[in-house]
């Protein structure tokens, strides 16, 4: 079973911008795949579409090898967590955690057990009668994160999650990422502008080019998990940077496809 199978999707918006040429991409149970590539090559575009925030101009896309309309069933259930944390000021942590499970009308006592799940997972157990603004930038996309995980999904979608956080934090919480890729057994579909964050978290790195966006090659990472600091510093995770900064190059070379 495919989780996602992209056929031939582009994006023209309605001024004429043709944000994303026609991609064509399967997604596979259990895979970490990076959309990786310069500002402006349809990586946030497509991960919209895949999260059904954006249609297609042409070609098509299944869920589950099924239309959108039975994703949120078990076993279909997808999230997105967006460059900003987006949490509400006047709420705490937990309530904001817990805000998916009140839209969706869950018994309180069940909801609260799930978002004590949650925290624990993202480390933020302690922190959840505190409210956004007592945060750190990190810890405010913890609960953002933990906010995703609270409805268990299967599919997370990340748009830059952490490209706003200084280097320090964000490999810790690339590490954290992965443990939970892991632990929970989801797929994820991630966006970055970062070569190493792409090489340390991916099973596979989807490189795009721009004008218009693309994809100009896909890459494995073929490198065992769990992966720690010591991968960061080993000459296969140098040799697959190197390969990752040869090929963006590449894709900046590229103009308008001649098809």
């Amino acid at each position: 079973m495919s989780i996602v199978e992209i056929r031939g999707a582009d994006k023209v918006f309605a001024n004429g911008t043709r944000a994303l040429a026609p991609v064509d991409l399967r997604i596979g149970p259990g895979e970490f795949i990076t959309l990786l590539g310069p500002s402006g090559c349809g990586k946030s575009t497509l991960l919209k579409m895949i999260a059904n925030l954006l249609a297609p101009t042409s070609g098509s896309l299944t869920w589950w090898d099924g239309s959108f309309e039975h994703v949120g069933q078990q076993g279909k259930k997808l999230v997105f967590v967006f460059q900003d944390a987006t949490l509400m000021p006047w709420g705490s942590v937990r309530t904001n955690v817990r805000l998916p499970l009140d839209l969706q009308g869950m018994d309180r006592r069940a909801a609260d057990e799930r978002v004590n799940q949650a925290l624990a997972l993202v480390g933020l157990a302690r922190f959840d009668g505190v409210y956004p603004r007592q945060l750190s930038g990190g810890m405010q996309m913890r609960a953002s994160i933990a906010r995703a995980l609270v409805t268990d999904p299967n599919l997370l979608l990340m748009d830059e999650p952490f490209g706003a956080l200084d280097e320090f934090t964000r490999n810790k919480l690339d590490q954290d990422l992965l443990d939970l890729w892991r632990k929970k057994n989801l797929s994820v579909v991630f966006v970055t502008h970062s070569i190493y964050e792409a090489v340390f978290l991916s099973t596979r790195v989807v490189v795009m080019a721009a004008r218009p966006g693309r994809i100009v090659e896909e890459v494995r990472i073929d490198e065992p998990y769990p992966r720690d600091d010591a991968f960061r510093v080993s000459q296969s995770f140098a040799t697959h940077a190197r390969r990752m900064q040869q090929l963006l190059a590449h894709a900046n070379t590229l103009g308008e496809p001649s098809h």
